[in-house]
Formats: C-alpha cells, sequence, structure tokens
C-alpha cells in the first residue's frame, strides 16, 4: 500500500472530532480514491497511535473493532448490539465538512 496513501487516511482521520464518526468510504472518497474504502480499513490497522481509529467505521454503522466499543462509549457515542446509536447524526463527512 501506498505511504502516500496511508498519510493521508491518517490525517483525515484525525480531524474527526471527539463524539463523531466517519466511515471508511466517506475516508476513501475524502482522499480521491471513492473505491478503495478495504484500504482504508487496511491503512487504519497498522496507524499511529494518535490517529482515532475508533472513530472510522463501516457505512452500516457498525463496528469492524469490537475492542473499540469502550473508546467510543467513553466519548459520549452509544454503541448496542456494535451498531453506533444515532449512526447518521453523529455520522462525519469529511467532504462537507472541511
Amino acid at each position: 500500500m501506498n505511504e502516500i496513501f496511508k498519510q493521508q487516511v491518517w490525517e483525515i482521520s484525525k480531524l474527526i472530532p471527539k463524539g463523531r464518526v466517519s466511515s471508511y468510504g466517506a475516508i476513501a472518497k475524502a482522499v480521491g480514491f471513492p473505491n478503495h474504502s478495504r484500504h482504508v480499513g487496511k491503512a487504519m490497522g497498522g496507524c499511529p497511535k494518535d490517529v482515532p481509529a475508533h472513530r472510522v467505521i463501516s457505512s452500516s454503522g457498525t463496528l469492524s473493532v469490537p475492542e473499540f466499543q469502550g473508546r467510543l462509549e467513553a466519548e459520549g457515542i452509544e454503541v448496542e448490539n456494535f451498531r453506533i446509536k444515532n449512526f447518521k447524526k453523529l455520522f462525519w463527512n469529511p467532504l462537507e465538512e472541511l
């Protein structure tokens, strides 16, 4: 995977506000590769600790990494059965909000 792509993914992810979530697909679109959501997921798997990987989830509002539930709940995000409650309300779209 291209290092520049990873850096772009990480930089966009760092901009997701506390208490909000985005999706792999939204991040992929924001960096110019709309069909590469899986690559975003792979990039998040090896991201630095200052990147809030727990805020990037699937477009259905489901957690891909169950261990992130506690971190999201600590930010005030309600999670039930590994799904974000009020996902549409909490969704942060970088193309609209940057």
